[in-house]
């Protein structure tokens, strides 16, 4: 019974794949959100915005920088000598994104590629999420972190920040045929979604005094709010103005500026040096016409009239006449929005063929392999540590009772993003030496820790279930204790519980997807992240669909396939034809009489 099923199961899954490649039609790639709009899409700076008091920022901005010449890079402070680690995000176009190329992208990363050029230092980008950014870079995980981040008063007390390299301001984006008009619409009975942890959050809760909706990132949220499951999202405004599409049931209803003034890199408070070290690279990188070339490129929009970025000291940037710019482009007032079937809805959201085509090369080359390998291993460790626990639990020495209840205890009750969060913020700063600072093999060993807990239980029950009389047979056969154990009871008890093993191992397979948290570069990405990024990058919901079902195909067969396993461990071979046995003349005359 359970031999057509596995088959089933492939098959589902073959046709899933194999079909979403040959149903598309050749041309007409999606569109690329971590791209270089340029001048074209430039903007108008919003007539609130350019006629309203921004906050000033002059306390805190430097009147001069040190020449680059004077820099010496080995005295940095960085983590790998002679490389810049950057911690930043994957969901946030224009400013910060990932690239259909797997390169990580936007506006901030490409100027502080090339600040970093400027100073004679490699680069990498890891992606993290914004909520855990500061928390990494105060720890030493990232020399820098580069996401937007305004400099708020609340930021600094964690982490000291570079000069301005961009103005922020925030949007308020709400469904089309809205009855909020504005930021003072607001109010508790509404819900307001933000990013967790941004500056945007921070507004909502101390300004306007509203318990917000918090959401991992930005693009989860918009397309939370063009469901009309939220009332309004309180967005970067860059972010916002990417995101919106022609005919998207959304539209922005209202500016303010961000409470910081502007936005700048986060680097540890204890790392002045590195600090100068960027201030000097940034008033570099605008002298030489870098930054307005990227600012025109990726942001375009004028600057507010009191605001540059830089020192004090920095030459005022040379920049195109943006709102004449705007005017050229500009388009007529799009048609009122018509509400789509849910139908259409479903589809334009999860079954774009293009995007399913376009995400799987990655998904096959880069996700599916890190999500094999961090399971493989994860369950290694889980398995080897909680057969440890499991005869640990069973002993009737406290000494080794106790710690593996405790340690069980504290691993099953803790979330896995928390333990993972733990072990790589806590420890990998000790062990960094023979990490040299890559999360991997913290994030496998927490999988693996974790995974221990559940797994000893799981063997533990199966071992206590395993009659009493087959250890003292074992016994009186000569085996002694020890040897009962490995050899006799312990097998049986597995083999008991190998269905309840699996769907641990299926667990931990999808629980892989919490190590980005940690931060992993482009090619360490496990098949949710990957899909994630291309979500980000188009805005549709179909790659992570595509990353589902890969998920079904590794763990729809494994789970038919235990079962055929069990079966066969419980009913032993089926009995052949050729499985008679032919007795030997004396015994059969011996049987006769």
């Amino acid at each position: 019974m359970a031999r057509p099923a596995v088959r089933l199961a492939a098959l589902v899954a073959t046709v899933l794949i194999v079909g979403g490649l040959a149903a598309v039609p050749p041309a007409g790639a999606a569109p690329e959100l971590c791209a270089p709009p340029g001048e074209q899409a430039a903007v108008t700076l919003p007539l609130k915005l350019a006629t309203a008091k921004r906050p000033r920022e002059d306390k805190y901005t430097t009147a001069g920088v040190d020449p680059l010449s004077s820099i010496d890079i080995s005295k940095l402070r960085l983590g790998t000598p002679g490389v810049l680690t950057v911690g930043t995000l994957t969901e946030s176009p224009p400013t910060n994104c990932i690239n259909a190329k797997g390169r990580y992208s936007g506006f901030d990363n490409e100027l502080l590629r090339a600040i970093a050029k400027k100073l004679g230092l490699r680069i990498q980008f890891v992606g993290t999420d914004f909520f855990g950014l500061l928390a990494q870079v105060e720890s030493g995980r990232f020399d820098v972190g580069s996401a937007s981040i305004n400099a708020t008063e609340e930021r600094r007390r964690t982490v000291g920040f570079t000069n301005g390299y961009d103005f922020g301001y925030m949007a308020l984006v709400v469904p089309a045929g809205s009855g909020i008009t504005g930021f003072d619409n607001l109010t508790d009975g509404r819900r307001v979604a933000v990013v967790q942890g941004t500056v945007e959050d921070a507004y909502v809760v101390d300004t306007l005094e509203v318990e917000p909706v918090r959401f991992p990132d930005s693009i989860t949220l918009y397309a939370s709010l063009k469901s009309h499951q939220i009332d309004a999202w309180v967005a970067p405004s860059l972010t916002a103005l990417n995101l919106l599409r022609p005919g998207d049931p959304a539209q922005i209803v209202g500016y303010t500026f961000s409470p910081a003034g502007f936005e700048a890199f986060a680097v540890a408070k204890n790392n002045q040096p590195l600090i100068n070290a960027l201030n000097s690279g940034l008033d570099a990188v605008i002298e030489d016409g870098t930054w307005p070339q990227l600012y025109t490129d990726w942001v375009p929009r004028p600057l507010p009239p009191d605001w540059q970025p830089g020192s004090k000291s920095a030459p005022t940037p040379h920049l195109p006449d943006f709102a004449a710019i705007a005017a050229r482009h500009h388009k007529p007032e799009a048609e009122p929005y018509a509400p789509k079937s849910m139908l259409a809805q479903l589809r334009d959201s999860f079954f774009d063929w293009q995007l399913y085509r376009q995400a799987l090369p990655d998904l096959l080359k880069t996700g599916l392999p890190n999500t094999v390998l961090l399971t493989l291993s994860g369950g290694a460790i889980g398995l080897v540590a909680g057969l440890g626990l499991a005869v640990a639990g069973l002993s009737r020495s406290r000494w080794l009772r106790w710690p593996a209840r405790i340690y069980t205890d504290i691993f099953r009750g803790l979330p896995e993003v928390l333990i993972i969060l733990l072990i790589g913020l806590a420890v990998g700063p000790l062990v960094s030496g023979l990490t040299h600072n890559n999360p991997y093999p913290l994030g496998i060993a927490a999988l693996g820790l974790t995974a221990a807990a559940y797994i000893g239980e799981i063997l533990r029950s199966g071992i206590q279930s395993v009659e009493s009389g087959q250890l003292e047979a074992s016994r009186a056969l000569g085996f002694g204790y020890p040897a009962a154990m490995r050899l006799v009871v312990i097998p049986q008890g597995i083999r008991r519980v190998l269905p309840a093993l699996v769907n641990q191992f299926i667990a931990l397979l999808k629980a892989s997807a919490l190590l980005y948290f940690l931060g992993l570069v482009a090619g360490q990405r496990e098949l949710f992240q990957v899909g994630r990024d291309y979500n980000a990058q188009t805005g549709s919901l179909s790659p992570l669909v595509a990353a589902g079902i890969l998920y079904l195909a590794l763990t729809i067969p494994l789970t038919h396939l235990v079962n055929v396993v069990d079966h066969r461990l419980r009913r032993g071979r089926p009995a052949e034809a050729d499985d008679s046995v032919e007795l030997s003349p004396a015994i059969s005359s011996q049987e006769m009489t």
